[in-house]
């Protein structure tokens, strides 16, 4: 389960992610939705541990990411938004530094990555330099390097960024096998890929969480059943936040 107990982040007298409570169970695919500067990449950084919160606590499989930093990282895969690789690697010479660094050894090491290979189409890459991959082949080597240890939580920024329409349908055909027993919280833009593969939404704007609900729920919010339209009717009349309070979470 991923905890999370009144997470903020401040920067100077700029509050970037205020007081933010919820939790994430195995089987949920959460879709963390909000337009930019809403907050959604610094929580993903902070869940993750590559950013300090200024106050509130992240718990990952009831492991302290602040306290216990490894216990907590060992049980996640990150694709953090851009997914930067060592760009002079080898593809197969990068997915073999993240297994090192993973831990991986022996036989569990090559079915692992023989695994993220074969799930990611990285076969007819593997001899070719990063930075000479097209953006579609980088987002797939940084999908790979999450998924190699087979984690138990999985956090997603913006996995499909850059992605053909076919390339999308085999990412969220992945997702959705790999959901029915991890925790899976992505964030994006793209609101039918949350139709697609979520089964939980949250939607945030200046730092705060305004709705968690099922998208279909949220939808049905709209006359016109859209998810869009929800979307943009509780992001647009919500004001930057004055205070340290978070408002009420909207539930259907």
């Amino acid at each position: 389960m991923i905890e999370i107990s009144h997470l903020t982040k401040r920067y100077g007298p700029f509050t970037a992610v205020d007081d933010i409570s919820f939790s994430v169970e195995p089987g949920q695919v959460l879709g963390f939705l909000g337009p930019n500067g809403a907050g959604k990449s610094t929580t993903m950084k902070m869940i993750t541990g590559f950013l300090a919160p200024t106050s509130g606590t992240v718990r990952v499989c009831g492991h302290d990411v602040q306290s216990a930093p490894l216990a907590a990282k060992a049980c996640m895969g990150y694709l953090p938004e851009g997914a930067p690789n060592y760009a002079e690697m080898s593809v197969r010479a990068f997915l073999e530094f993240i297994a090192d660094v993973r831990g991986l050894t022996g036989s569990h090491r090559r079915s692992r990555m023989d695994d993220v290979i074969a799930r990611l189409g990285l076969n007819g890459v593997l001899e070719q330099v990063i930075e000479t991959l097209s953006k579609g082949f980088r987002r797939r080597v940084g999908l790979a390097q999450a998924l190699l240890h087979d984690p138990q939580v999985l956090i997603l920024d913006e996995p499909t960024d850059g992605l053909d329409p076919n390339q999308k349908h085999e990412v969220r055909t992945l997702i959705n096998a790999m959901s029915k027993d991890k925790i899976i919280v992505i964030s994006t833009h793209i609101l039918e890929e949350v139709d697609a593969v979520c089964n939980r939404a949250i939607i945030i704007a200046n730092g705060r969480i305004l709705a968690d609900d099922t998208p279909k729920a949220l939808a049905a919010r709209a006359t016109s059943g859209r998810l869009d339209d929800v979307f943009r009717q509780i992001t647009m009349t919500t004001k930057p936040a004055t205070s340290k309070s978070a408002p009420e979470v909207a539930h259907a």
